[in-house]
């Protein structure tokens, strides 16, 4: 995961971005798929479609969210509005549908969470709420806004299960978790069914390690020799990582400084 934090800074000046790209302050852990359950207010199945709200005083772009489902939390009664962008041309790229452990790839391509949506896609979405306006819940490359096509989309089908282990007591979770692992594992010639087995074996190992920890070494001298541009870009992404600033200097306006214990 701490490869990310290098792919962030250097697409900056790439990616189509908001106002800022973001950076993580050092210990920041990726919430779990069963944290981000725990985490969002609010998990809503909705349509994604154009916003027409007005702009806010920092001119993001909006969309409109039409609620399908409340998996957790109170149904909104009408369209929700979240600060993001609808896809279009080589930017529309749905969720892999057999993916449960890395966000969406824009997540990594500079801002740290996604924040395209093709128009008229399913998506599952983390929420929460603050001064009256929604939010996504996950924090940087958590999976808070997967689309989900299907009602038996496989990321639907663990969000689902997720949900009804966190109304648990604590000392229940592991059973619970174990249980449905064995279960699913027994199905072996049901490829989905391996999908959420492996995904549900890493709620139960346990939060995820800091993305600063593990980040490659800076190349030695005899590397700087023939690659001086390599060098520079490591060590510059390292330093980016422990200062919790863009590999620029600049502070970003997106920093997530609140890490998961």
């Amino acid at each position: 995961m701490c490869r990310f934090i290098i792919l962030a800074g250097l697409t900056i000046l790439a990616a189509p971005l908001p106002a800022a790209a973001c950076s993580v302050a050092p210990g920041y852990r990726v919430p779990t798929n069963l944290e981000l359950v725990e985490r969002a207010e609010v998990i809503l199945l909705g349509t994604v479609v154009p916003g027409d709200f007005e702009p806010d005083r920092s001119e993001r772009q909006m969309i409109a969210v039409e609620p399908v489902e409340a998996l957790k939390g109170a149904m909104p009664t009408a369209p929700i509005a979240l600060p993001a962008m609808i896809a279009t041309g080589a930017e529309v790229q749905l969720s892999n549908p057999y993916e449960l452990k890395e966000a969406h790839p824009q997540s990594f391509a500079g801002a740290c969470t996604r924040y395209v949506f093709p128009r008229g896609s399913r998506v599952l979405f983390f929420l929460g709420r603050q001064d009256g306006a929604w939010h996504e819940a996950g924090g940087p490359f958590s999976r808070w806004a997967e689309d989900v096509l299907t009602d038996d989309a496989p990321w639907l089908q663990a969000a689902r299960f997720y949900i009804d282990v966190a109304k648990l007591p604590e000392e229940e979770r592991i059973a619970a978790l174990t249980a449905r692992r064995e279960e699913l594992g027994a199905l072996g010639d049901d490829p989905v069914a391996q999908l959420l087995a492996a995904d549900i074996d890493r709620q139960l190992a346990g939060p995820d390690t800091p993305l600063h920890e593990g980040l490659p070494p800076v190349p030695d001298e005899a590397d700087a020799e023939s690659a001086p541009e390599a060098v520079e870009a490591a060590a510059d992404a390292a330093t980016a990582a422990e200062t919790g600033t863009d590999v620029d200097g600049a502070g970003s306006e997106g920093e997530a400084d609140e890490p998961r214990g």
